[in-house]
Parts: structure tokens; sequence; C-alpha cells
């Protein structure tokens, strides 16, 4: 039957602490990944590289970053968008001063040059927190778009203002520029984000993610036994930015090719992140990929729906998506304010049980 636990033993902790638990459950996860790995890209074009699965990817690497600072840590940020450009940012400096550097490692440290910006400022959670330290995170939104946009250190003095991202290739395959194969860009996207999202769920599983949730639910009890609230706090600015840091390099390097601060990285993007990670489910990783999913997948089927379908003006069909989203945002935190994780855990639940009542 599917999703049972009978006959599925455990003889060791270690067996009994795995992240899926149940036998069905592993095999079906197994069974996506590899799906996605090995079957998917035989199958992807331009619009669904461009349109559908990589920007699904670059969402749920943002959403998981805010989601350790918000679900795991409890500090509220909306400077989301201003980290992706540090990222951003950060790649292309990193791309036009060293071409030989290989542009995963330019991503990697990019999102290490935003763990840095994070920490700086991360400070002011140490002294203030919830709405405070969401202006405090507001203000870094806009100061960090404005620096890029007055600085032309930044943008190589371009006269637009504008970055573009070299042609980089790994093993001979490119994976910037326009002439990167959609299958290969698909790739790159998702070993990052496979690869990043076990490490997330490793540290919300170990000392570092317990010392987060202990300041989450009670940072004064959390320091009488013994969780120091400078490291945990500043620790998760840290992992966080270095998540939103690698989602913007590869939002420039890999999706887009080209960005203007302003357009890309503005307060719209932070809010995009942070309902991402309100609908799927605050400290949540399977809630970061499903608030992402919702918030990227959905406008994609209603455009295709309304225009390409029932023929509606470009316009009408915007408005009206706009409108639906936002009532199914309303409609979802109304029947269920943790989000979509927390219906996924009941549907298992259900599951586990049936056809039995509980």
């Amino acid at each position: 039957m599917l999703y049972r636990e009978v006959g599925d033993f455990k003889t060791t902790y270690r067996a009994d602490q795995q992240t899926f638990a149940i036998r069905s459950e592993r095999l079906l996860f197994w069974s996506f990944l590899l799906a996605a790995f090995l079957v998917v890209p035989f199958f992807i074009n331009d619009y669904w590289e461009k349109s559908v699965l990589v920007p699904f990817l670059v969402w749920s690497m943002a959403a998981l970053g805010l989601n350790i600072l918000i679900g795991y840590c409890g500090q509220l940020s909306l400077g989301t968008g201003g980290f992706m450009a540090v990222g951003a940012y950060a790649a292309y400096k990193l791309m036009t001063a060293f071409p030989e550097l290989n542009i995963l490692i330019v991503i990697v440290l990019s999102g290490g040059v935003t763990a840095m910006v994070g920490v700086i400022f991360g400070l002011p959670s140490l002294r203030i927190k919830g709405f405070y330290l969401a202006v405090a995170t507001l203000a870094a939104q806009f100061f960090l778009v404005w620096v890029f946009n007055k600085f032309p250190w930044f943008y190589n003095y371009s006269a637009s203002g504008q970055i573009t991202a070299p042609e980089r290739t790994i093993l001979g395959i490119a994976v910037t520029g326009p002439n990167s194969p959609p299958w290969a860009t698909y790739l790159v996207c998702l070993t990052i984000v496979v690869i990043f999202a076990f490490i997330a769920r490793n540290l919300a599983r170990g000392r570092i993610g317990r010392s987060w949730m202990a300041i989450r639910d009670m940072d004064i009890a959390a320091e009488i036994i013994g969780v120091e609230p400078l490291k945990a706090k500043l620790s998760a600015f840290a992992v966080s930015s270095f998540y939103v840091g690698i989602a913007g390099a590869m939002y420039f390097t890999i999706w887009f090719g080209a960005v203007e601060p302003t357009e890309a990285f503005g307060i719209n993007q932070s809010f995009r992140v942070l309902f991402m990670v309100i609908i799927g489910g605050l400290g949540s990783i399977f809630g970061s990929f499903a608030g992402a999913a919702f918030l990227t997948l959905l406008p994609v089927l209603l455009k295709n729906l309304m225009v390409g379908q029932l023929g509606w003006a470009t316009d009408l069909a915007a408005h009206f998506e706009i409108m639906l989203v936002g009532a199914l945002i309303i409609f979802f935190l109304i029947v269920e304010p943790h989000g979509l994780a927390q219906l996924w855990r009941i549907t298992k639940e259900k599951l586990r049980l049936w056809p039995f009542p509980h």
C-alpha cells in the first residue's frame, strides 16, 4: 500500500532519524530526483528553461535562504532583494576580474561575499527584533540597491549601468551567455539547489539549527540554558545571506544574463520571496520549494490559460493574475496558516492511517 510503515523496522538510531523515515517516501523522493536529473534534460526547451524550471530553482534557493532566517531563527527580514543584488554584483566582479575562474566557484564565492554583508546588516538583530528588525533590513534593501546604482565601479563604468554576464563553460559546454543549451543551465541550477538543500536540512537538524530554533521560540530562555544569541543570530544571517547570494548569482549569470539593480532586485523581489516562505511554510525545507513552486508556476499556468487558450488581452490577464494570486494567498493563510508544508504533513498522516479514521 502507498505510504505505509508496516514492515519498515528501524534497528539503529541513525535509521530512526532519517530525513525520510518511511521506505515508500524515500523511494518517491529518489525517483523524483532521478527523473529530474536523468529524464527532464532530454525534453527541456528554451521556454521551459527560462519560464518554468530555472526560475523555480532560483526562487527556491532564495526562499530556502530566507526560511533559514525567518522560519528557523525567527529574525524577520525584508532585505532579500538587496542581498540577491550583492550576490549578482559579486558574481559579475569575479567573472570580469578572474576570467579563468570556474562559474561554480564564482557562484559559491558570491554567496560568501553576501554572507559577510549579511552579517554586517544582521548586527542590529542583537538589540532589536520583530518589526523593528524588519525596518532595519528594509533599510538595507534600499541602501544596497542605491549603492549599486550610485557607484560606477560595481558595473565597470558601463554607460547603461547594466551588468552582463560573460560566457562561461563547464567541461566545454556553455552555461552562461546566449549560446548556453537549456539542459546545461537547468542541470547546473538543479545540482546547486539539491546540494545546498541537503546542507540546509542537515544544518537545521544539527546543533546550529537547534540553537536557531531555541532563539526563535524564546530567546531569553535560550540564553539561560547556554545558547549564545550573538553566535546564533549572526550565523543565521550569514547562512541565510549565503543562500540568497547564491540565488542572486544564479539569477544574474544563468537565468537572465544581464540585470539592472532597480528593476531586478527591488523591494518587490523581497516581498515575493517572503510570500513564498509564508505560503510554503515557516521552518520547513519542503515549504521553501512548495512556496516557490506556487508563486512561480501558478502565474505561468494562468498566463497560458487566459492568453493562450481564452484569448484575453495581455494587460487584462496580468491584472486578473495579480488578483487571483492575491486571493489564493489569503485563502491559504486562512485555511492553513502554517503553509503548504503543513497541508502535506496532514495528508501524509491521513495516508498512514487510511482507510481508518482518526
